[in-house]
């Protein structure tokens, strides 16, 4: 997987916005991508040095079926109510990465 297909988007939210003090960034990364790519990835494209690297999976929304009423997940064509995948990168403390700086 080439380093630019890891990375999807930034994160920029309330909660990752103060996380950015403490030099921790979040990015909407590939399903397929493990901590090793993302690491690869983000210290090639930024040019910074990583120190670590959490992962979790974000569920698909769950909706309920008026009809039947059963328990379903939302549809994948939507952006981001299927299920995604979150990764938080921690960088070295004397460094910044620049696409969250100025926001």
């Amino acid at each position: 997987m080439h380093v630019y297909e890891v990375l999807k988007r930034p994160l920029q939210t309330e909660k990752t916005m103060f996380l950015k003090d403490i030099h921790q960034y979040a990015f909407e990364v590939d399903e397929r991508a493990n901590k090793a790519q993302i690491k690869e990835a983000v210290e090639e494209i930024f040019k910074v040095n990583v120190l670590s690297v959490n992962v979790m999976k974000q569920p698909a929304k769950r909706r309920r079926n008026p009809r039947s009423r059963q328990m379903g997940k939302k549809a994948q064509q939507k952006v981001r109510l299927a299920g995604w995948k979150k990764a938080v990168i921690t960088v070295r403390a004397d460094q910044r990465i620049e696409l969250f700086e100025g926001v």
